[in-house]
């Protein structure tokens, strides 16, 4: 119960109490002992407790006594520090949920939560461990209440986060799958699931949907007549009147409020008339050995004297910090595999234009495409619509970032469309947004390409839109680009 060196009675003449600086041991008959010794009488059987045995001595010496506790700067010291490692995770976590004001900023440290919960356990192991040989008697192998309350305590905590960690991360995806959709799914707790997972996930499970290919049966282009005074809508009129001078594309501001998340997306919609004039170009750099490099996308319409050009397929990007380098999926440019490289996203499939500059969105190995004569080609998604069908018409998710989609319509123009994130004029467009923007104008075929910081289109090799990366405006290195060109 009591240590004997901290047993020390301090007698006061002025206020006539009497200070005991004490601290309970195991040892519990030689603490009694002592206090016997030094207030010269017998501890009754019936004191069992701390208070118990003060209450008899304030009888004996018909004083105050007060049991008082030494200060040691060493224990208060440990205990700090225990608390301070067994908290860290939760005030991590508490920390990442006030902070999380900027998707970039998640993406930039995302990487470092796993790690710095890992090492807090391991230390918060090791720690108590040492807490509990330090209070266990050699002889008599008794145990503090305290301490096992403590290491219970540490138990269940590891035992929890353990098992969450593992339905957060684990095999089984559908805990993930519902966690995503349905913090997605509201306007004011997508930070939950940005919390817990990075920006690729949440597009990966999202994208998951029937992404159905358009087999063998491939639809014809209808002949567009520019001369007529009937439009089905006010968004074909404005989409088939071209600009004076300009007889290969026209660019459209597009504005407007997502139906299901309220908030405001700005963007621009190149509409190409001839799809023989939309083609694919790949960096000069790009490829899957290190030191592959991708370029900015002004300087690919540079190299390819494009007339305009937008981001097109997704890249390897450890860490959100490469330099777009290294392509995902299978890249076809004028007929030719330029590279192959898979680390397990799932896309929605290929997004490719064949000989006949039909958009083929299908899912589709590369030797496949290659005999169905696909000329461009990147892997990307998800699909928004195949073959008329809207699959995010009854989406109520309210995600909103930066995208970029390409489409076409059944008369065979071709859609280039992106959309700004993350910014005051625009927080972004969820895939229902998309969809919708693509069914206005008549898409019979529309896919999602890749988003967020990458998201950008160039007119005569100068930007158009703003790419911004959740705090200022910043140009990505690409590996490749869907291009408009004159001939």
């Amino acid at each position: 119960m009591f240590r004997k060196d901290d047993i020390v009675i301090e007698f006061l003449e002025e206020t006539r109490e009497i200070k005991i600086p004490i601290e309970f041991l195991e040892d519990e008959t030689q603490t009694l002992q002592i206090i016997e010794e030094n207030f010269n009488t017998k501890i009754p059987e019936s004191c069992e407790k701390k208070k118990d045995v003060e209450k008899h001595l304030k009888q004996v010496n018909h004083e105050y006594v007060e049991f008082i506790k030494k200060k040691r700067p060493a224990l208060w010291a440990r205990n700090m520090v225990f608390m301070i490692l067994f908290l860290l995770p939760l005030l991590i976590l508490a920390w990442f949920i006030t902070k999380n004001t900027s998707l970039i900023f998640l993406r930039q440290i995302h990487p470092l939560i796993m790690p710095m919960i890992l090492s807090s356990w391991i230390l918060i192991f090791i720690l108590s461990i040492m807490l509990l040989v330090s209070k266990i008697k050699k002889k008599s192998w008794k145990v503090k209440h305290g301490t096992m309350v403590a290491f219970g305590t540490f138990v269940i905590y590891a035992v929890g986060i353990f098992t969450l960690t593992d339905l957060l991360y684990g095999k089984d995806k559908k805990y993930q799958d519902f966690i995503i959709r349905e913090s997605m799914n509201t306007k004011d707790h997508q930070f939950i699931a940005s919390i817990f997972y990075n920006n690729r996930t949440i597009e990966n499970t999202l994208s998951k949907t029937k992404n159905q290919g358009l087999g063998e049966e491939l639809y014809q282009f209808e002949p567009i007549n520019f001369e007529t005074k009937f439009y089905a809508n006010a968004y074909e009129k404005e989409l088939f009147t071209k600009d004076e001078g300009n007889q290969i594309y026209k660019i459209i501001k597009i504005e407007g409020v997502s139906e299901t998340g309220g908030y405001k997306y700005s963007g621009f919609l190149t509409v190409v008339y001839d799809p023989s004039h939309v083609k694919l170009k790949t960096s000069v750099g790009a490829g899957t050995q290190e030191g592959s490099y991708g370029q900015t996308l002004a300087d690919i319409s540079k190299d390819s004297h494009a007339l305009v050009a937008m981001n097109a397929g997704g890249f390897y990007d450890p860490n959100w910090n490469s330099n777009g380098g290294i392509p995902h999926g299978t890249v076809i440019q004028d007929g030719v595999v330029k590279t192959e490289y898979n680390r397990g996203i799932e896309s929605g499939g290929m997004i490719a234009f064949n000989q006949e500059n039909q958009l083929i969105l299908k899912r589709m190995s590369t030797t496949e495409a290659i005999q169905m004569g696909i000329r461009d080609a990147v892997d990307w998604g998800p699909f928004l619509i195949v073959n008329g069908e809207n699959y995010f018409k009854d989406s109520t998710s309210k995600w909103a970032c930066a995208r970029s989609v390409i489409a076409q319509r059944k008369d065979g123009v071709v859609l280039m469309l992106v959309i700004d994130g993350d910014q005051p004029h625009s927080k972004g467009a969820s895939y229902k947004d998309l969809a919708d923007i693509m069914e206005r104008y008549g898409a019979y075929n529309a896919a999602t390409l890749d988003g967020g910081t990458s998201t950008a289109m160039v007119e005569n090799h100068e930007y158009i839109n703003i790419p911004f990366n959740g705090q200022r405006r910043t140009i990505r290195r690409l590996p490749n680009a869907w291009i408009v060109t004159s001939d």
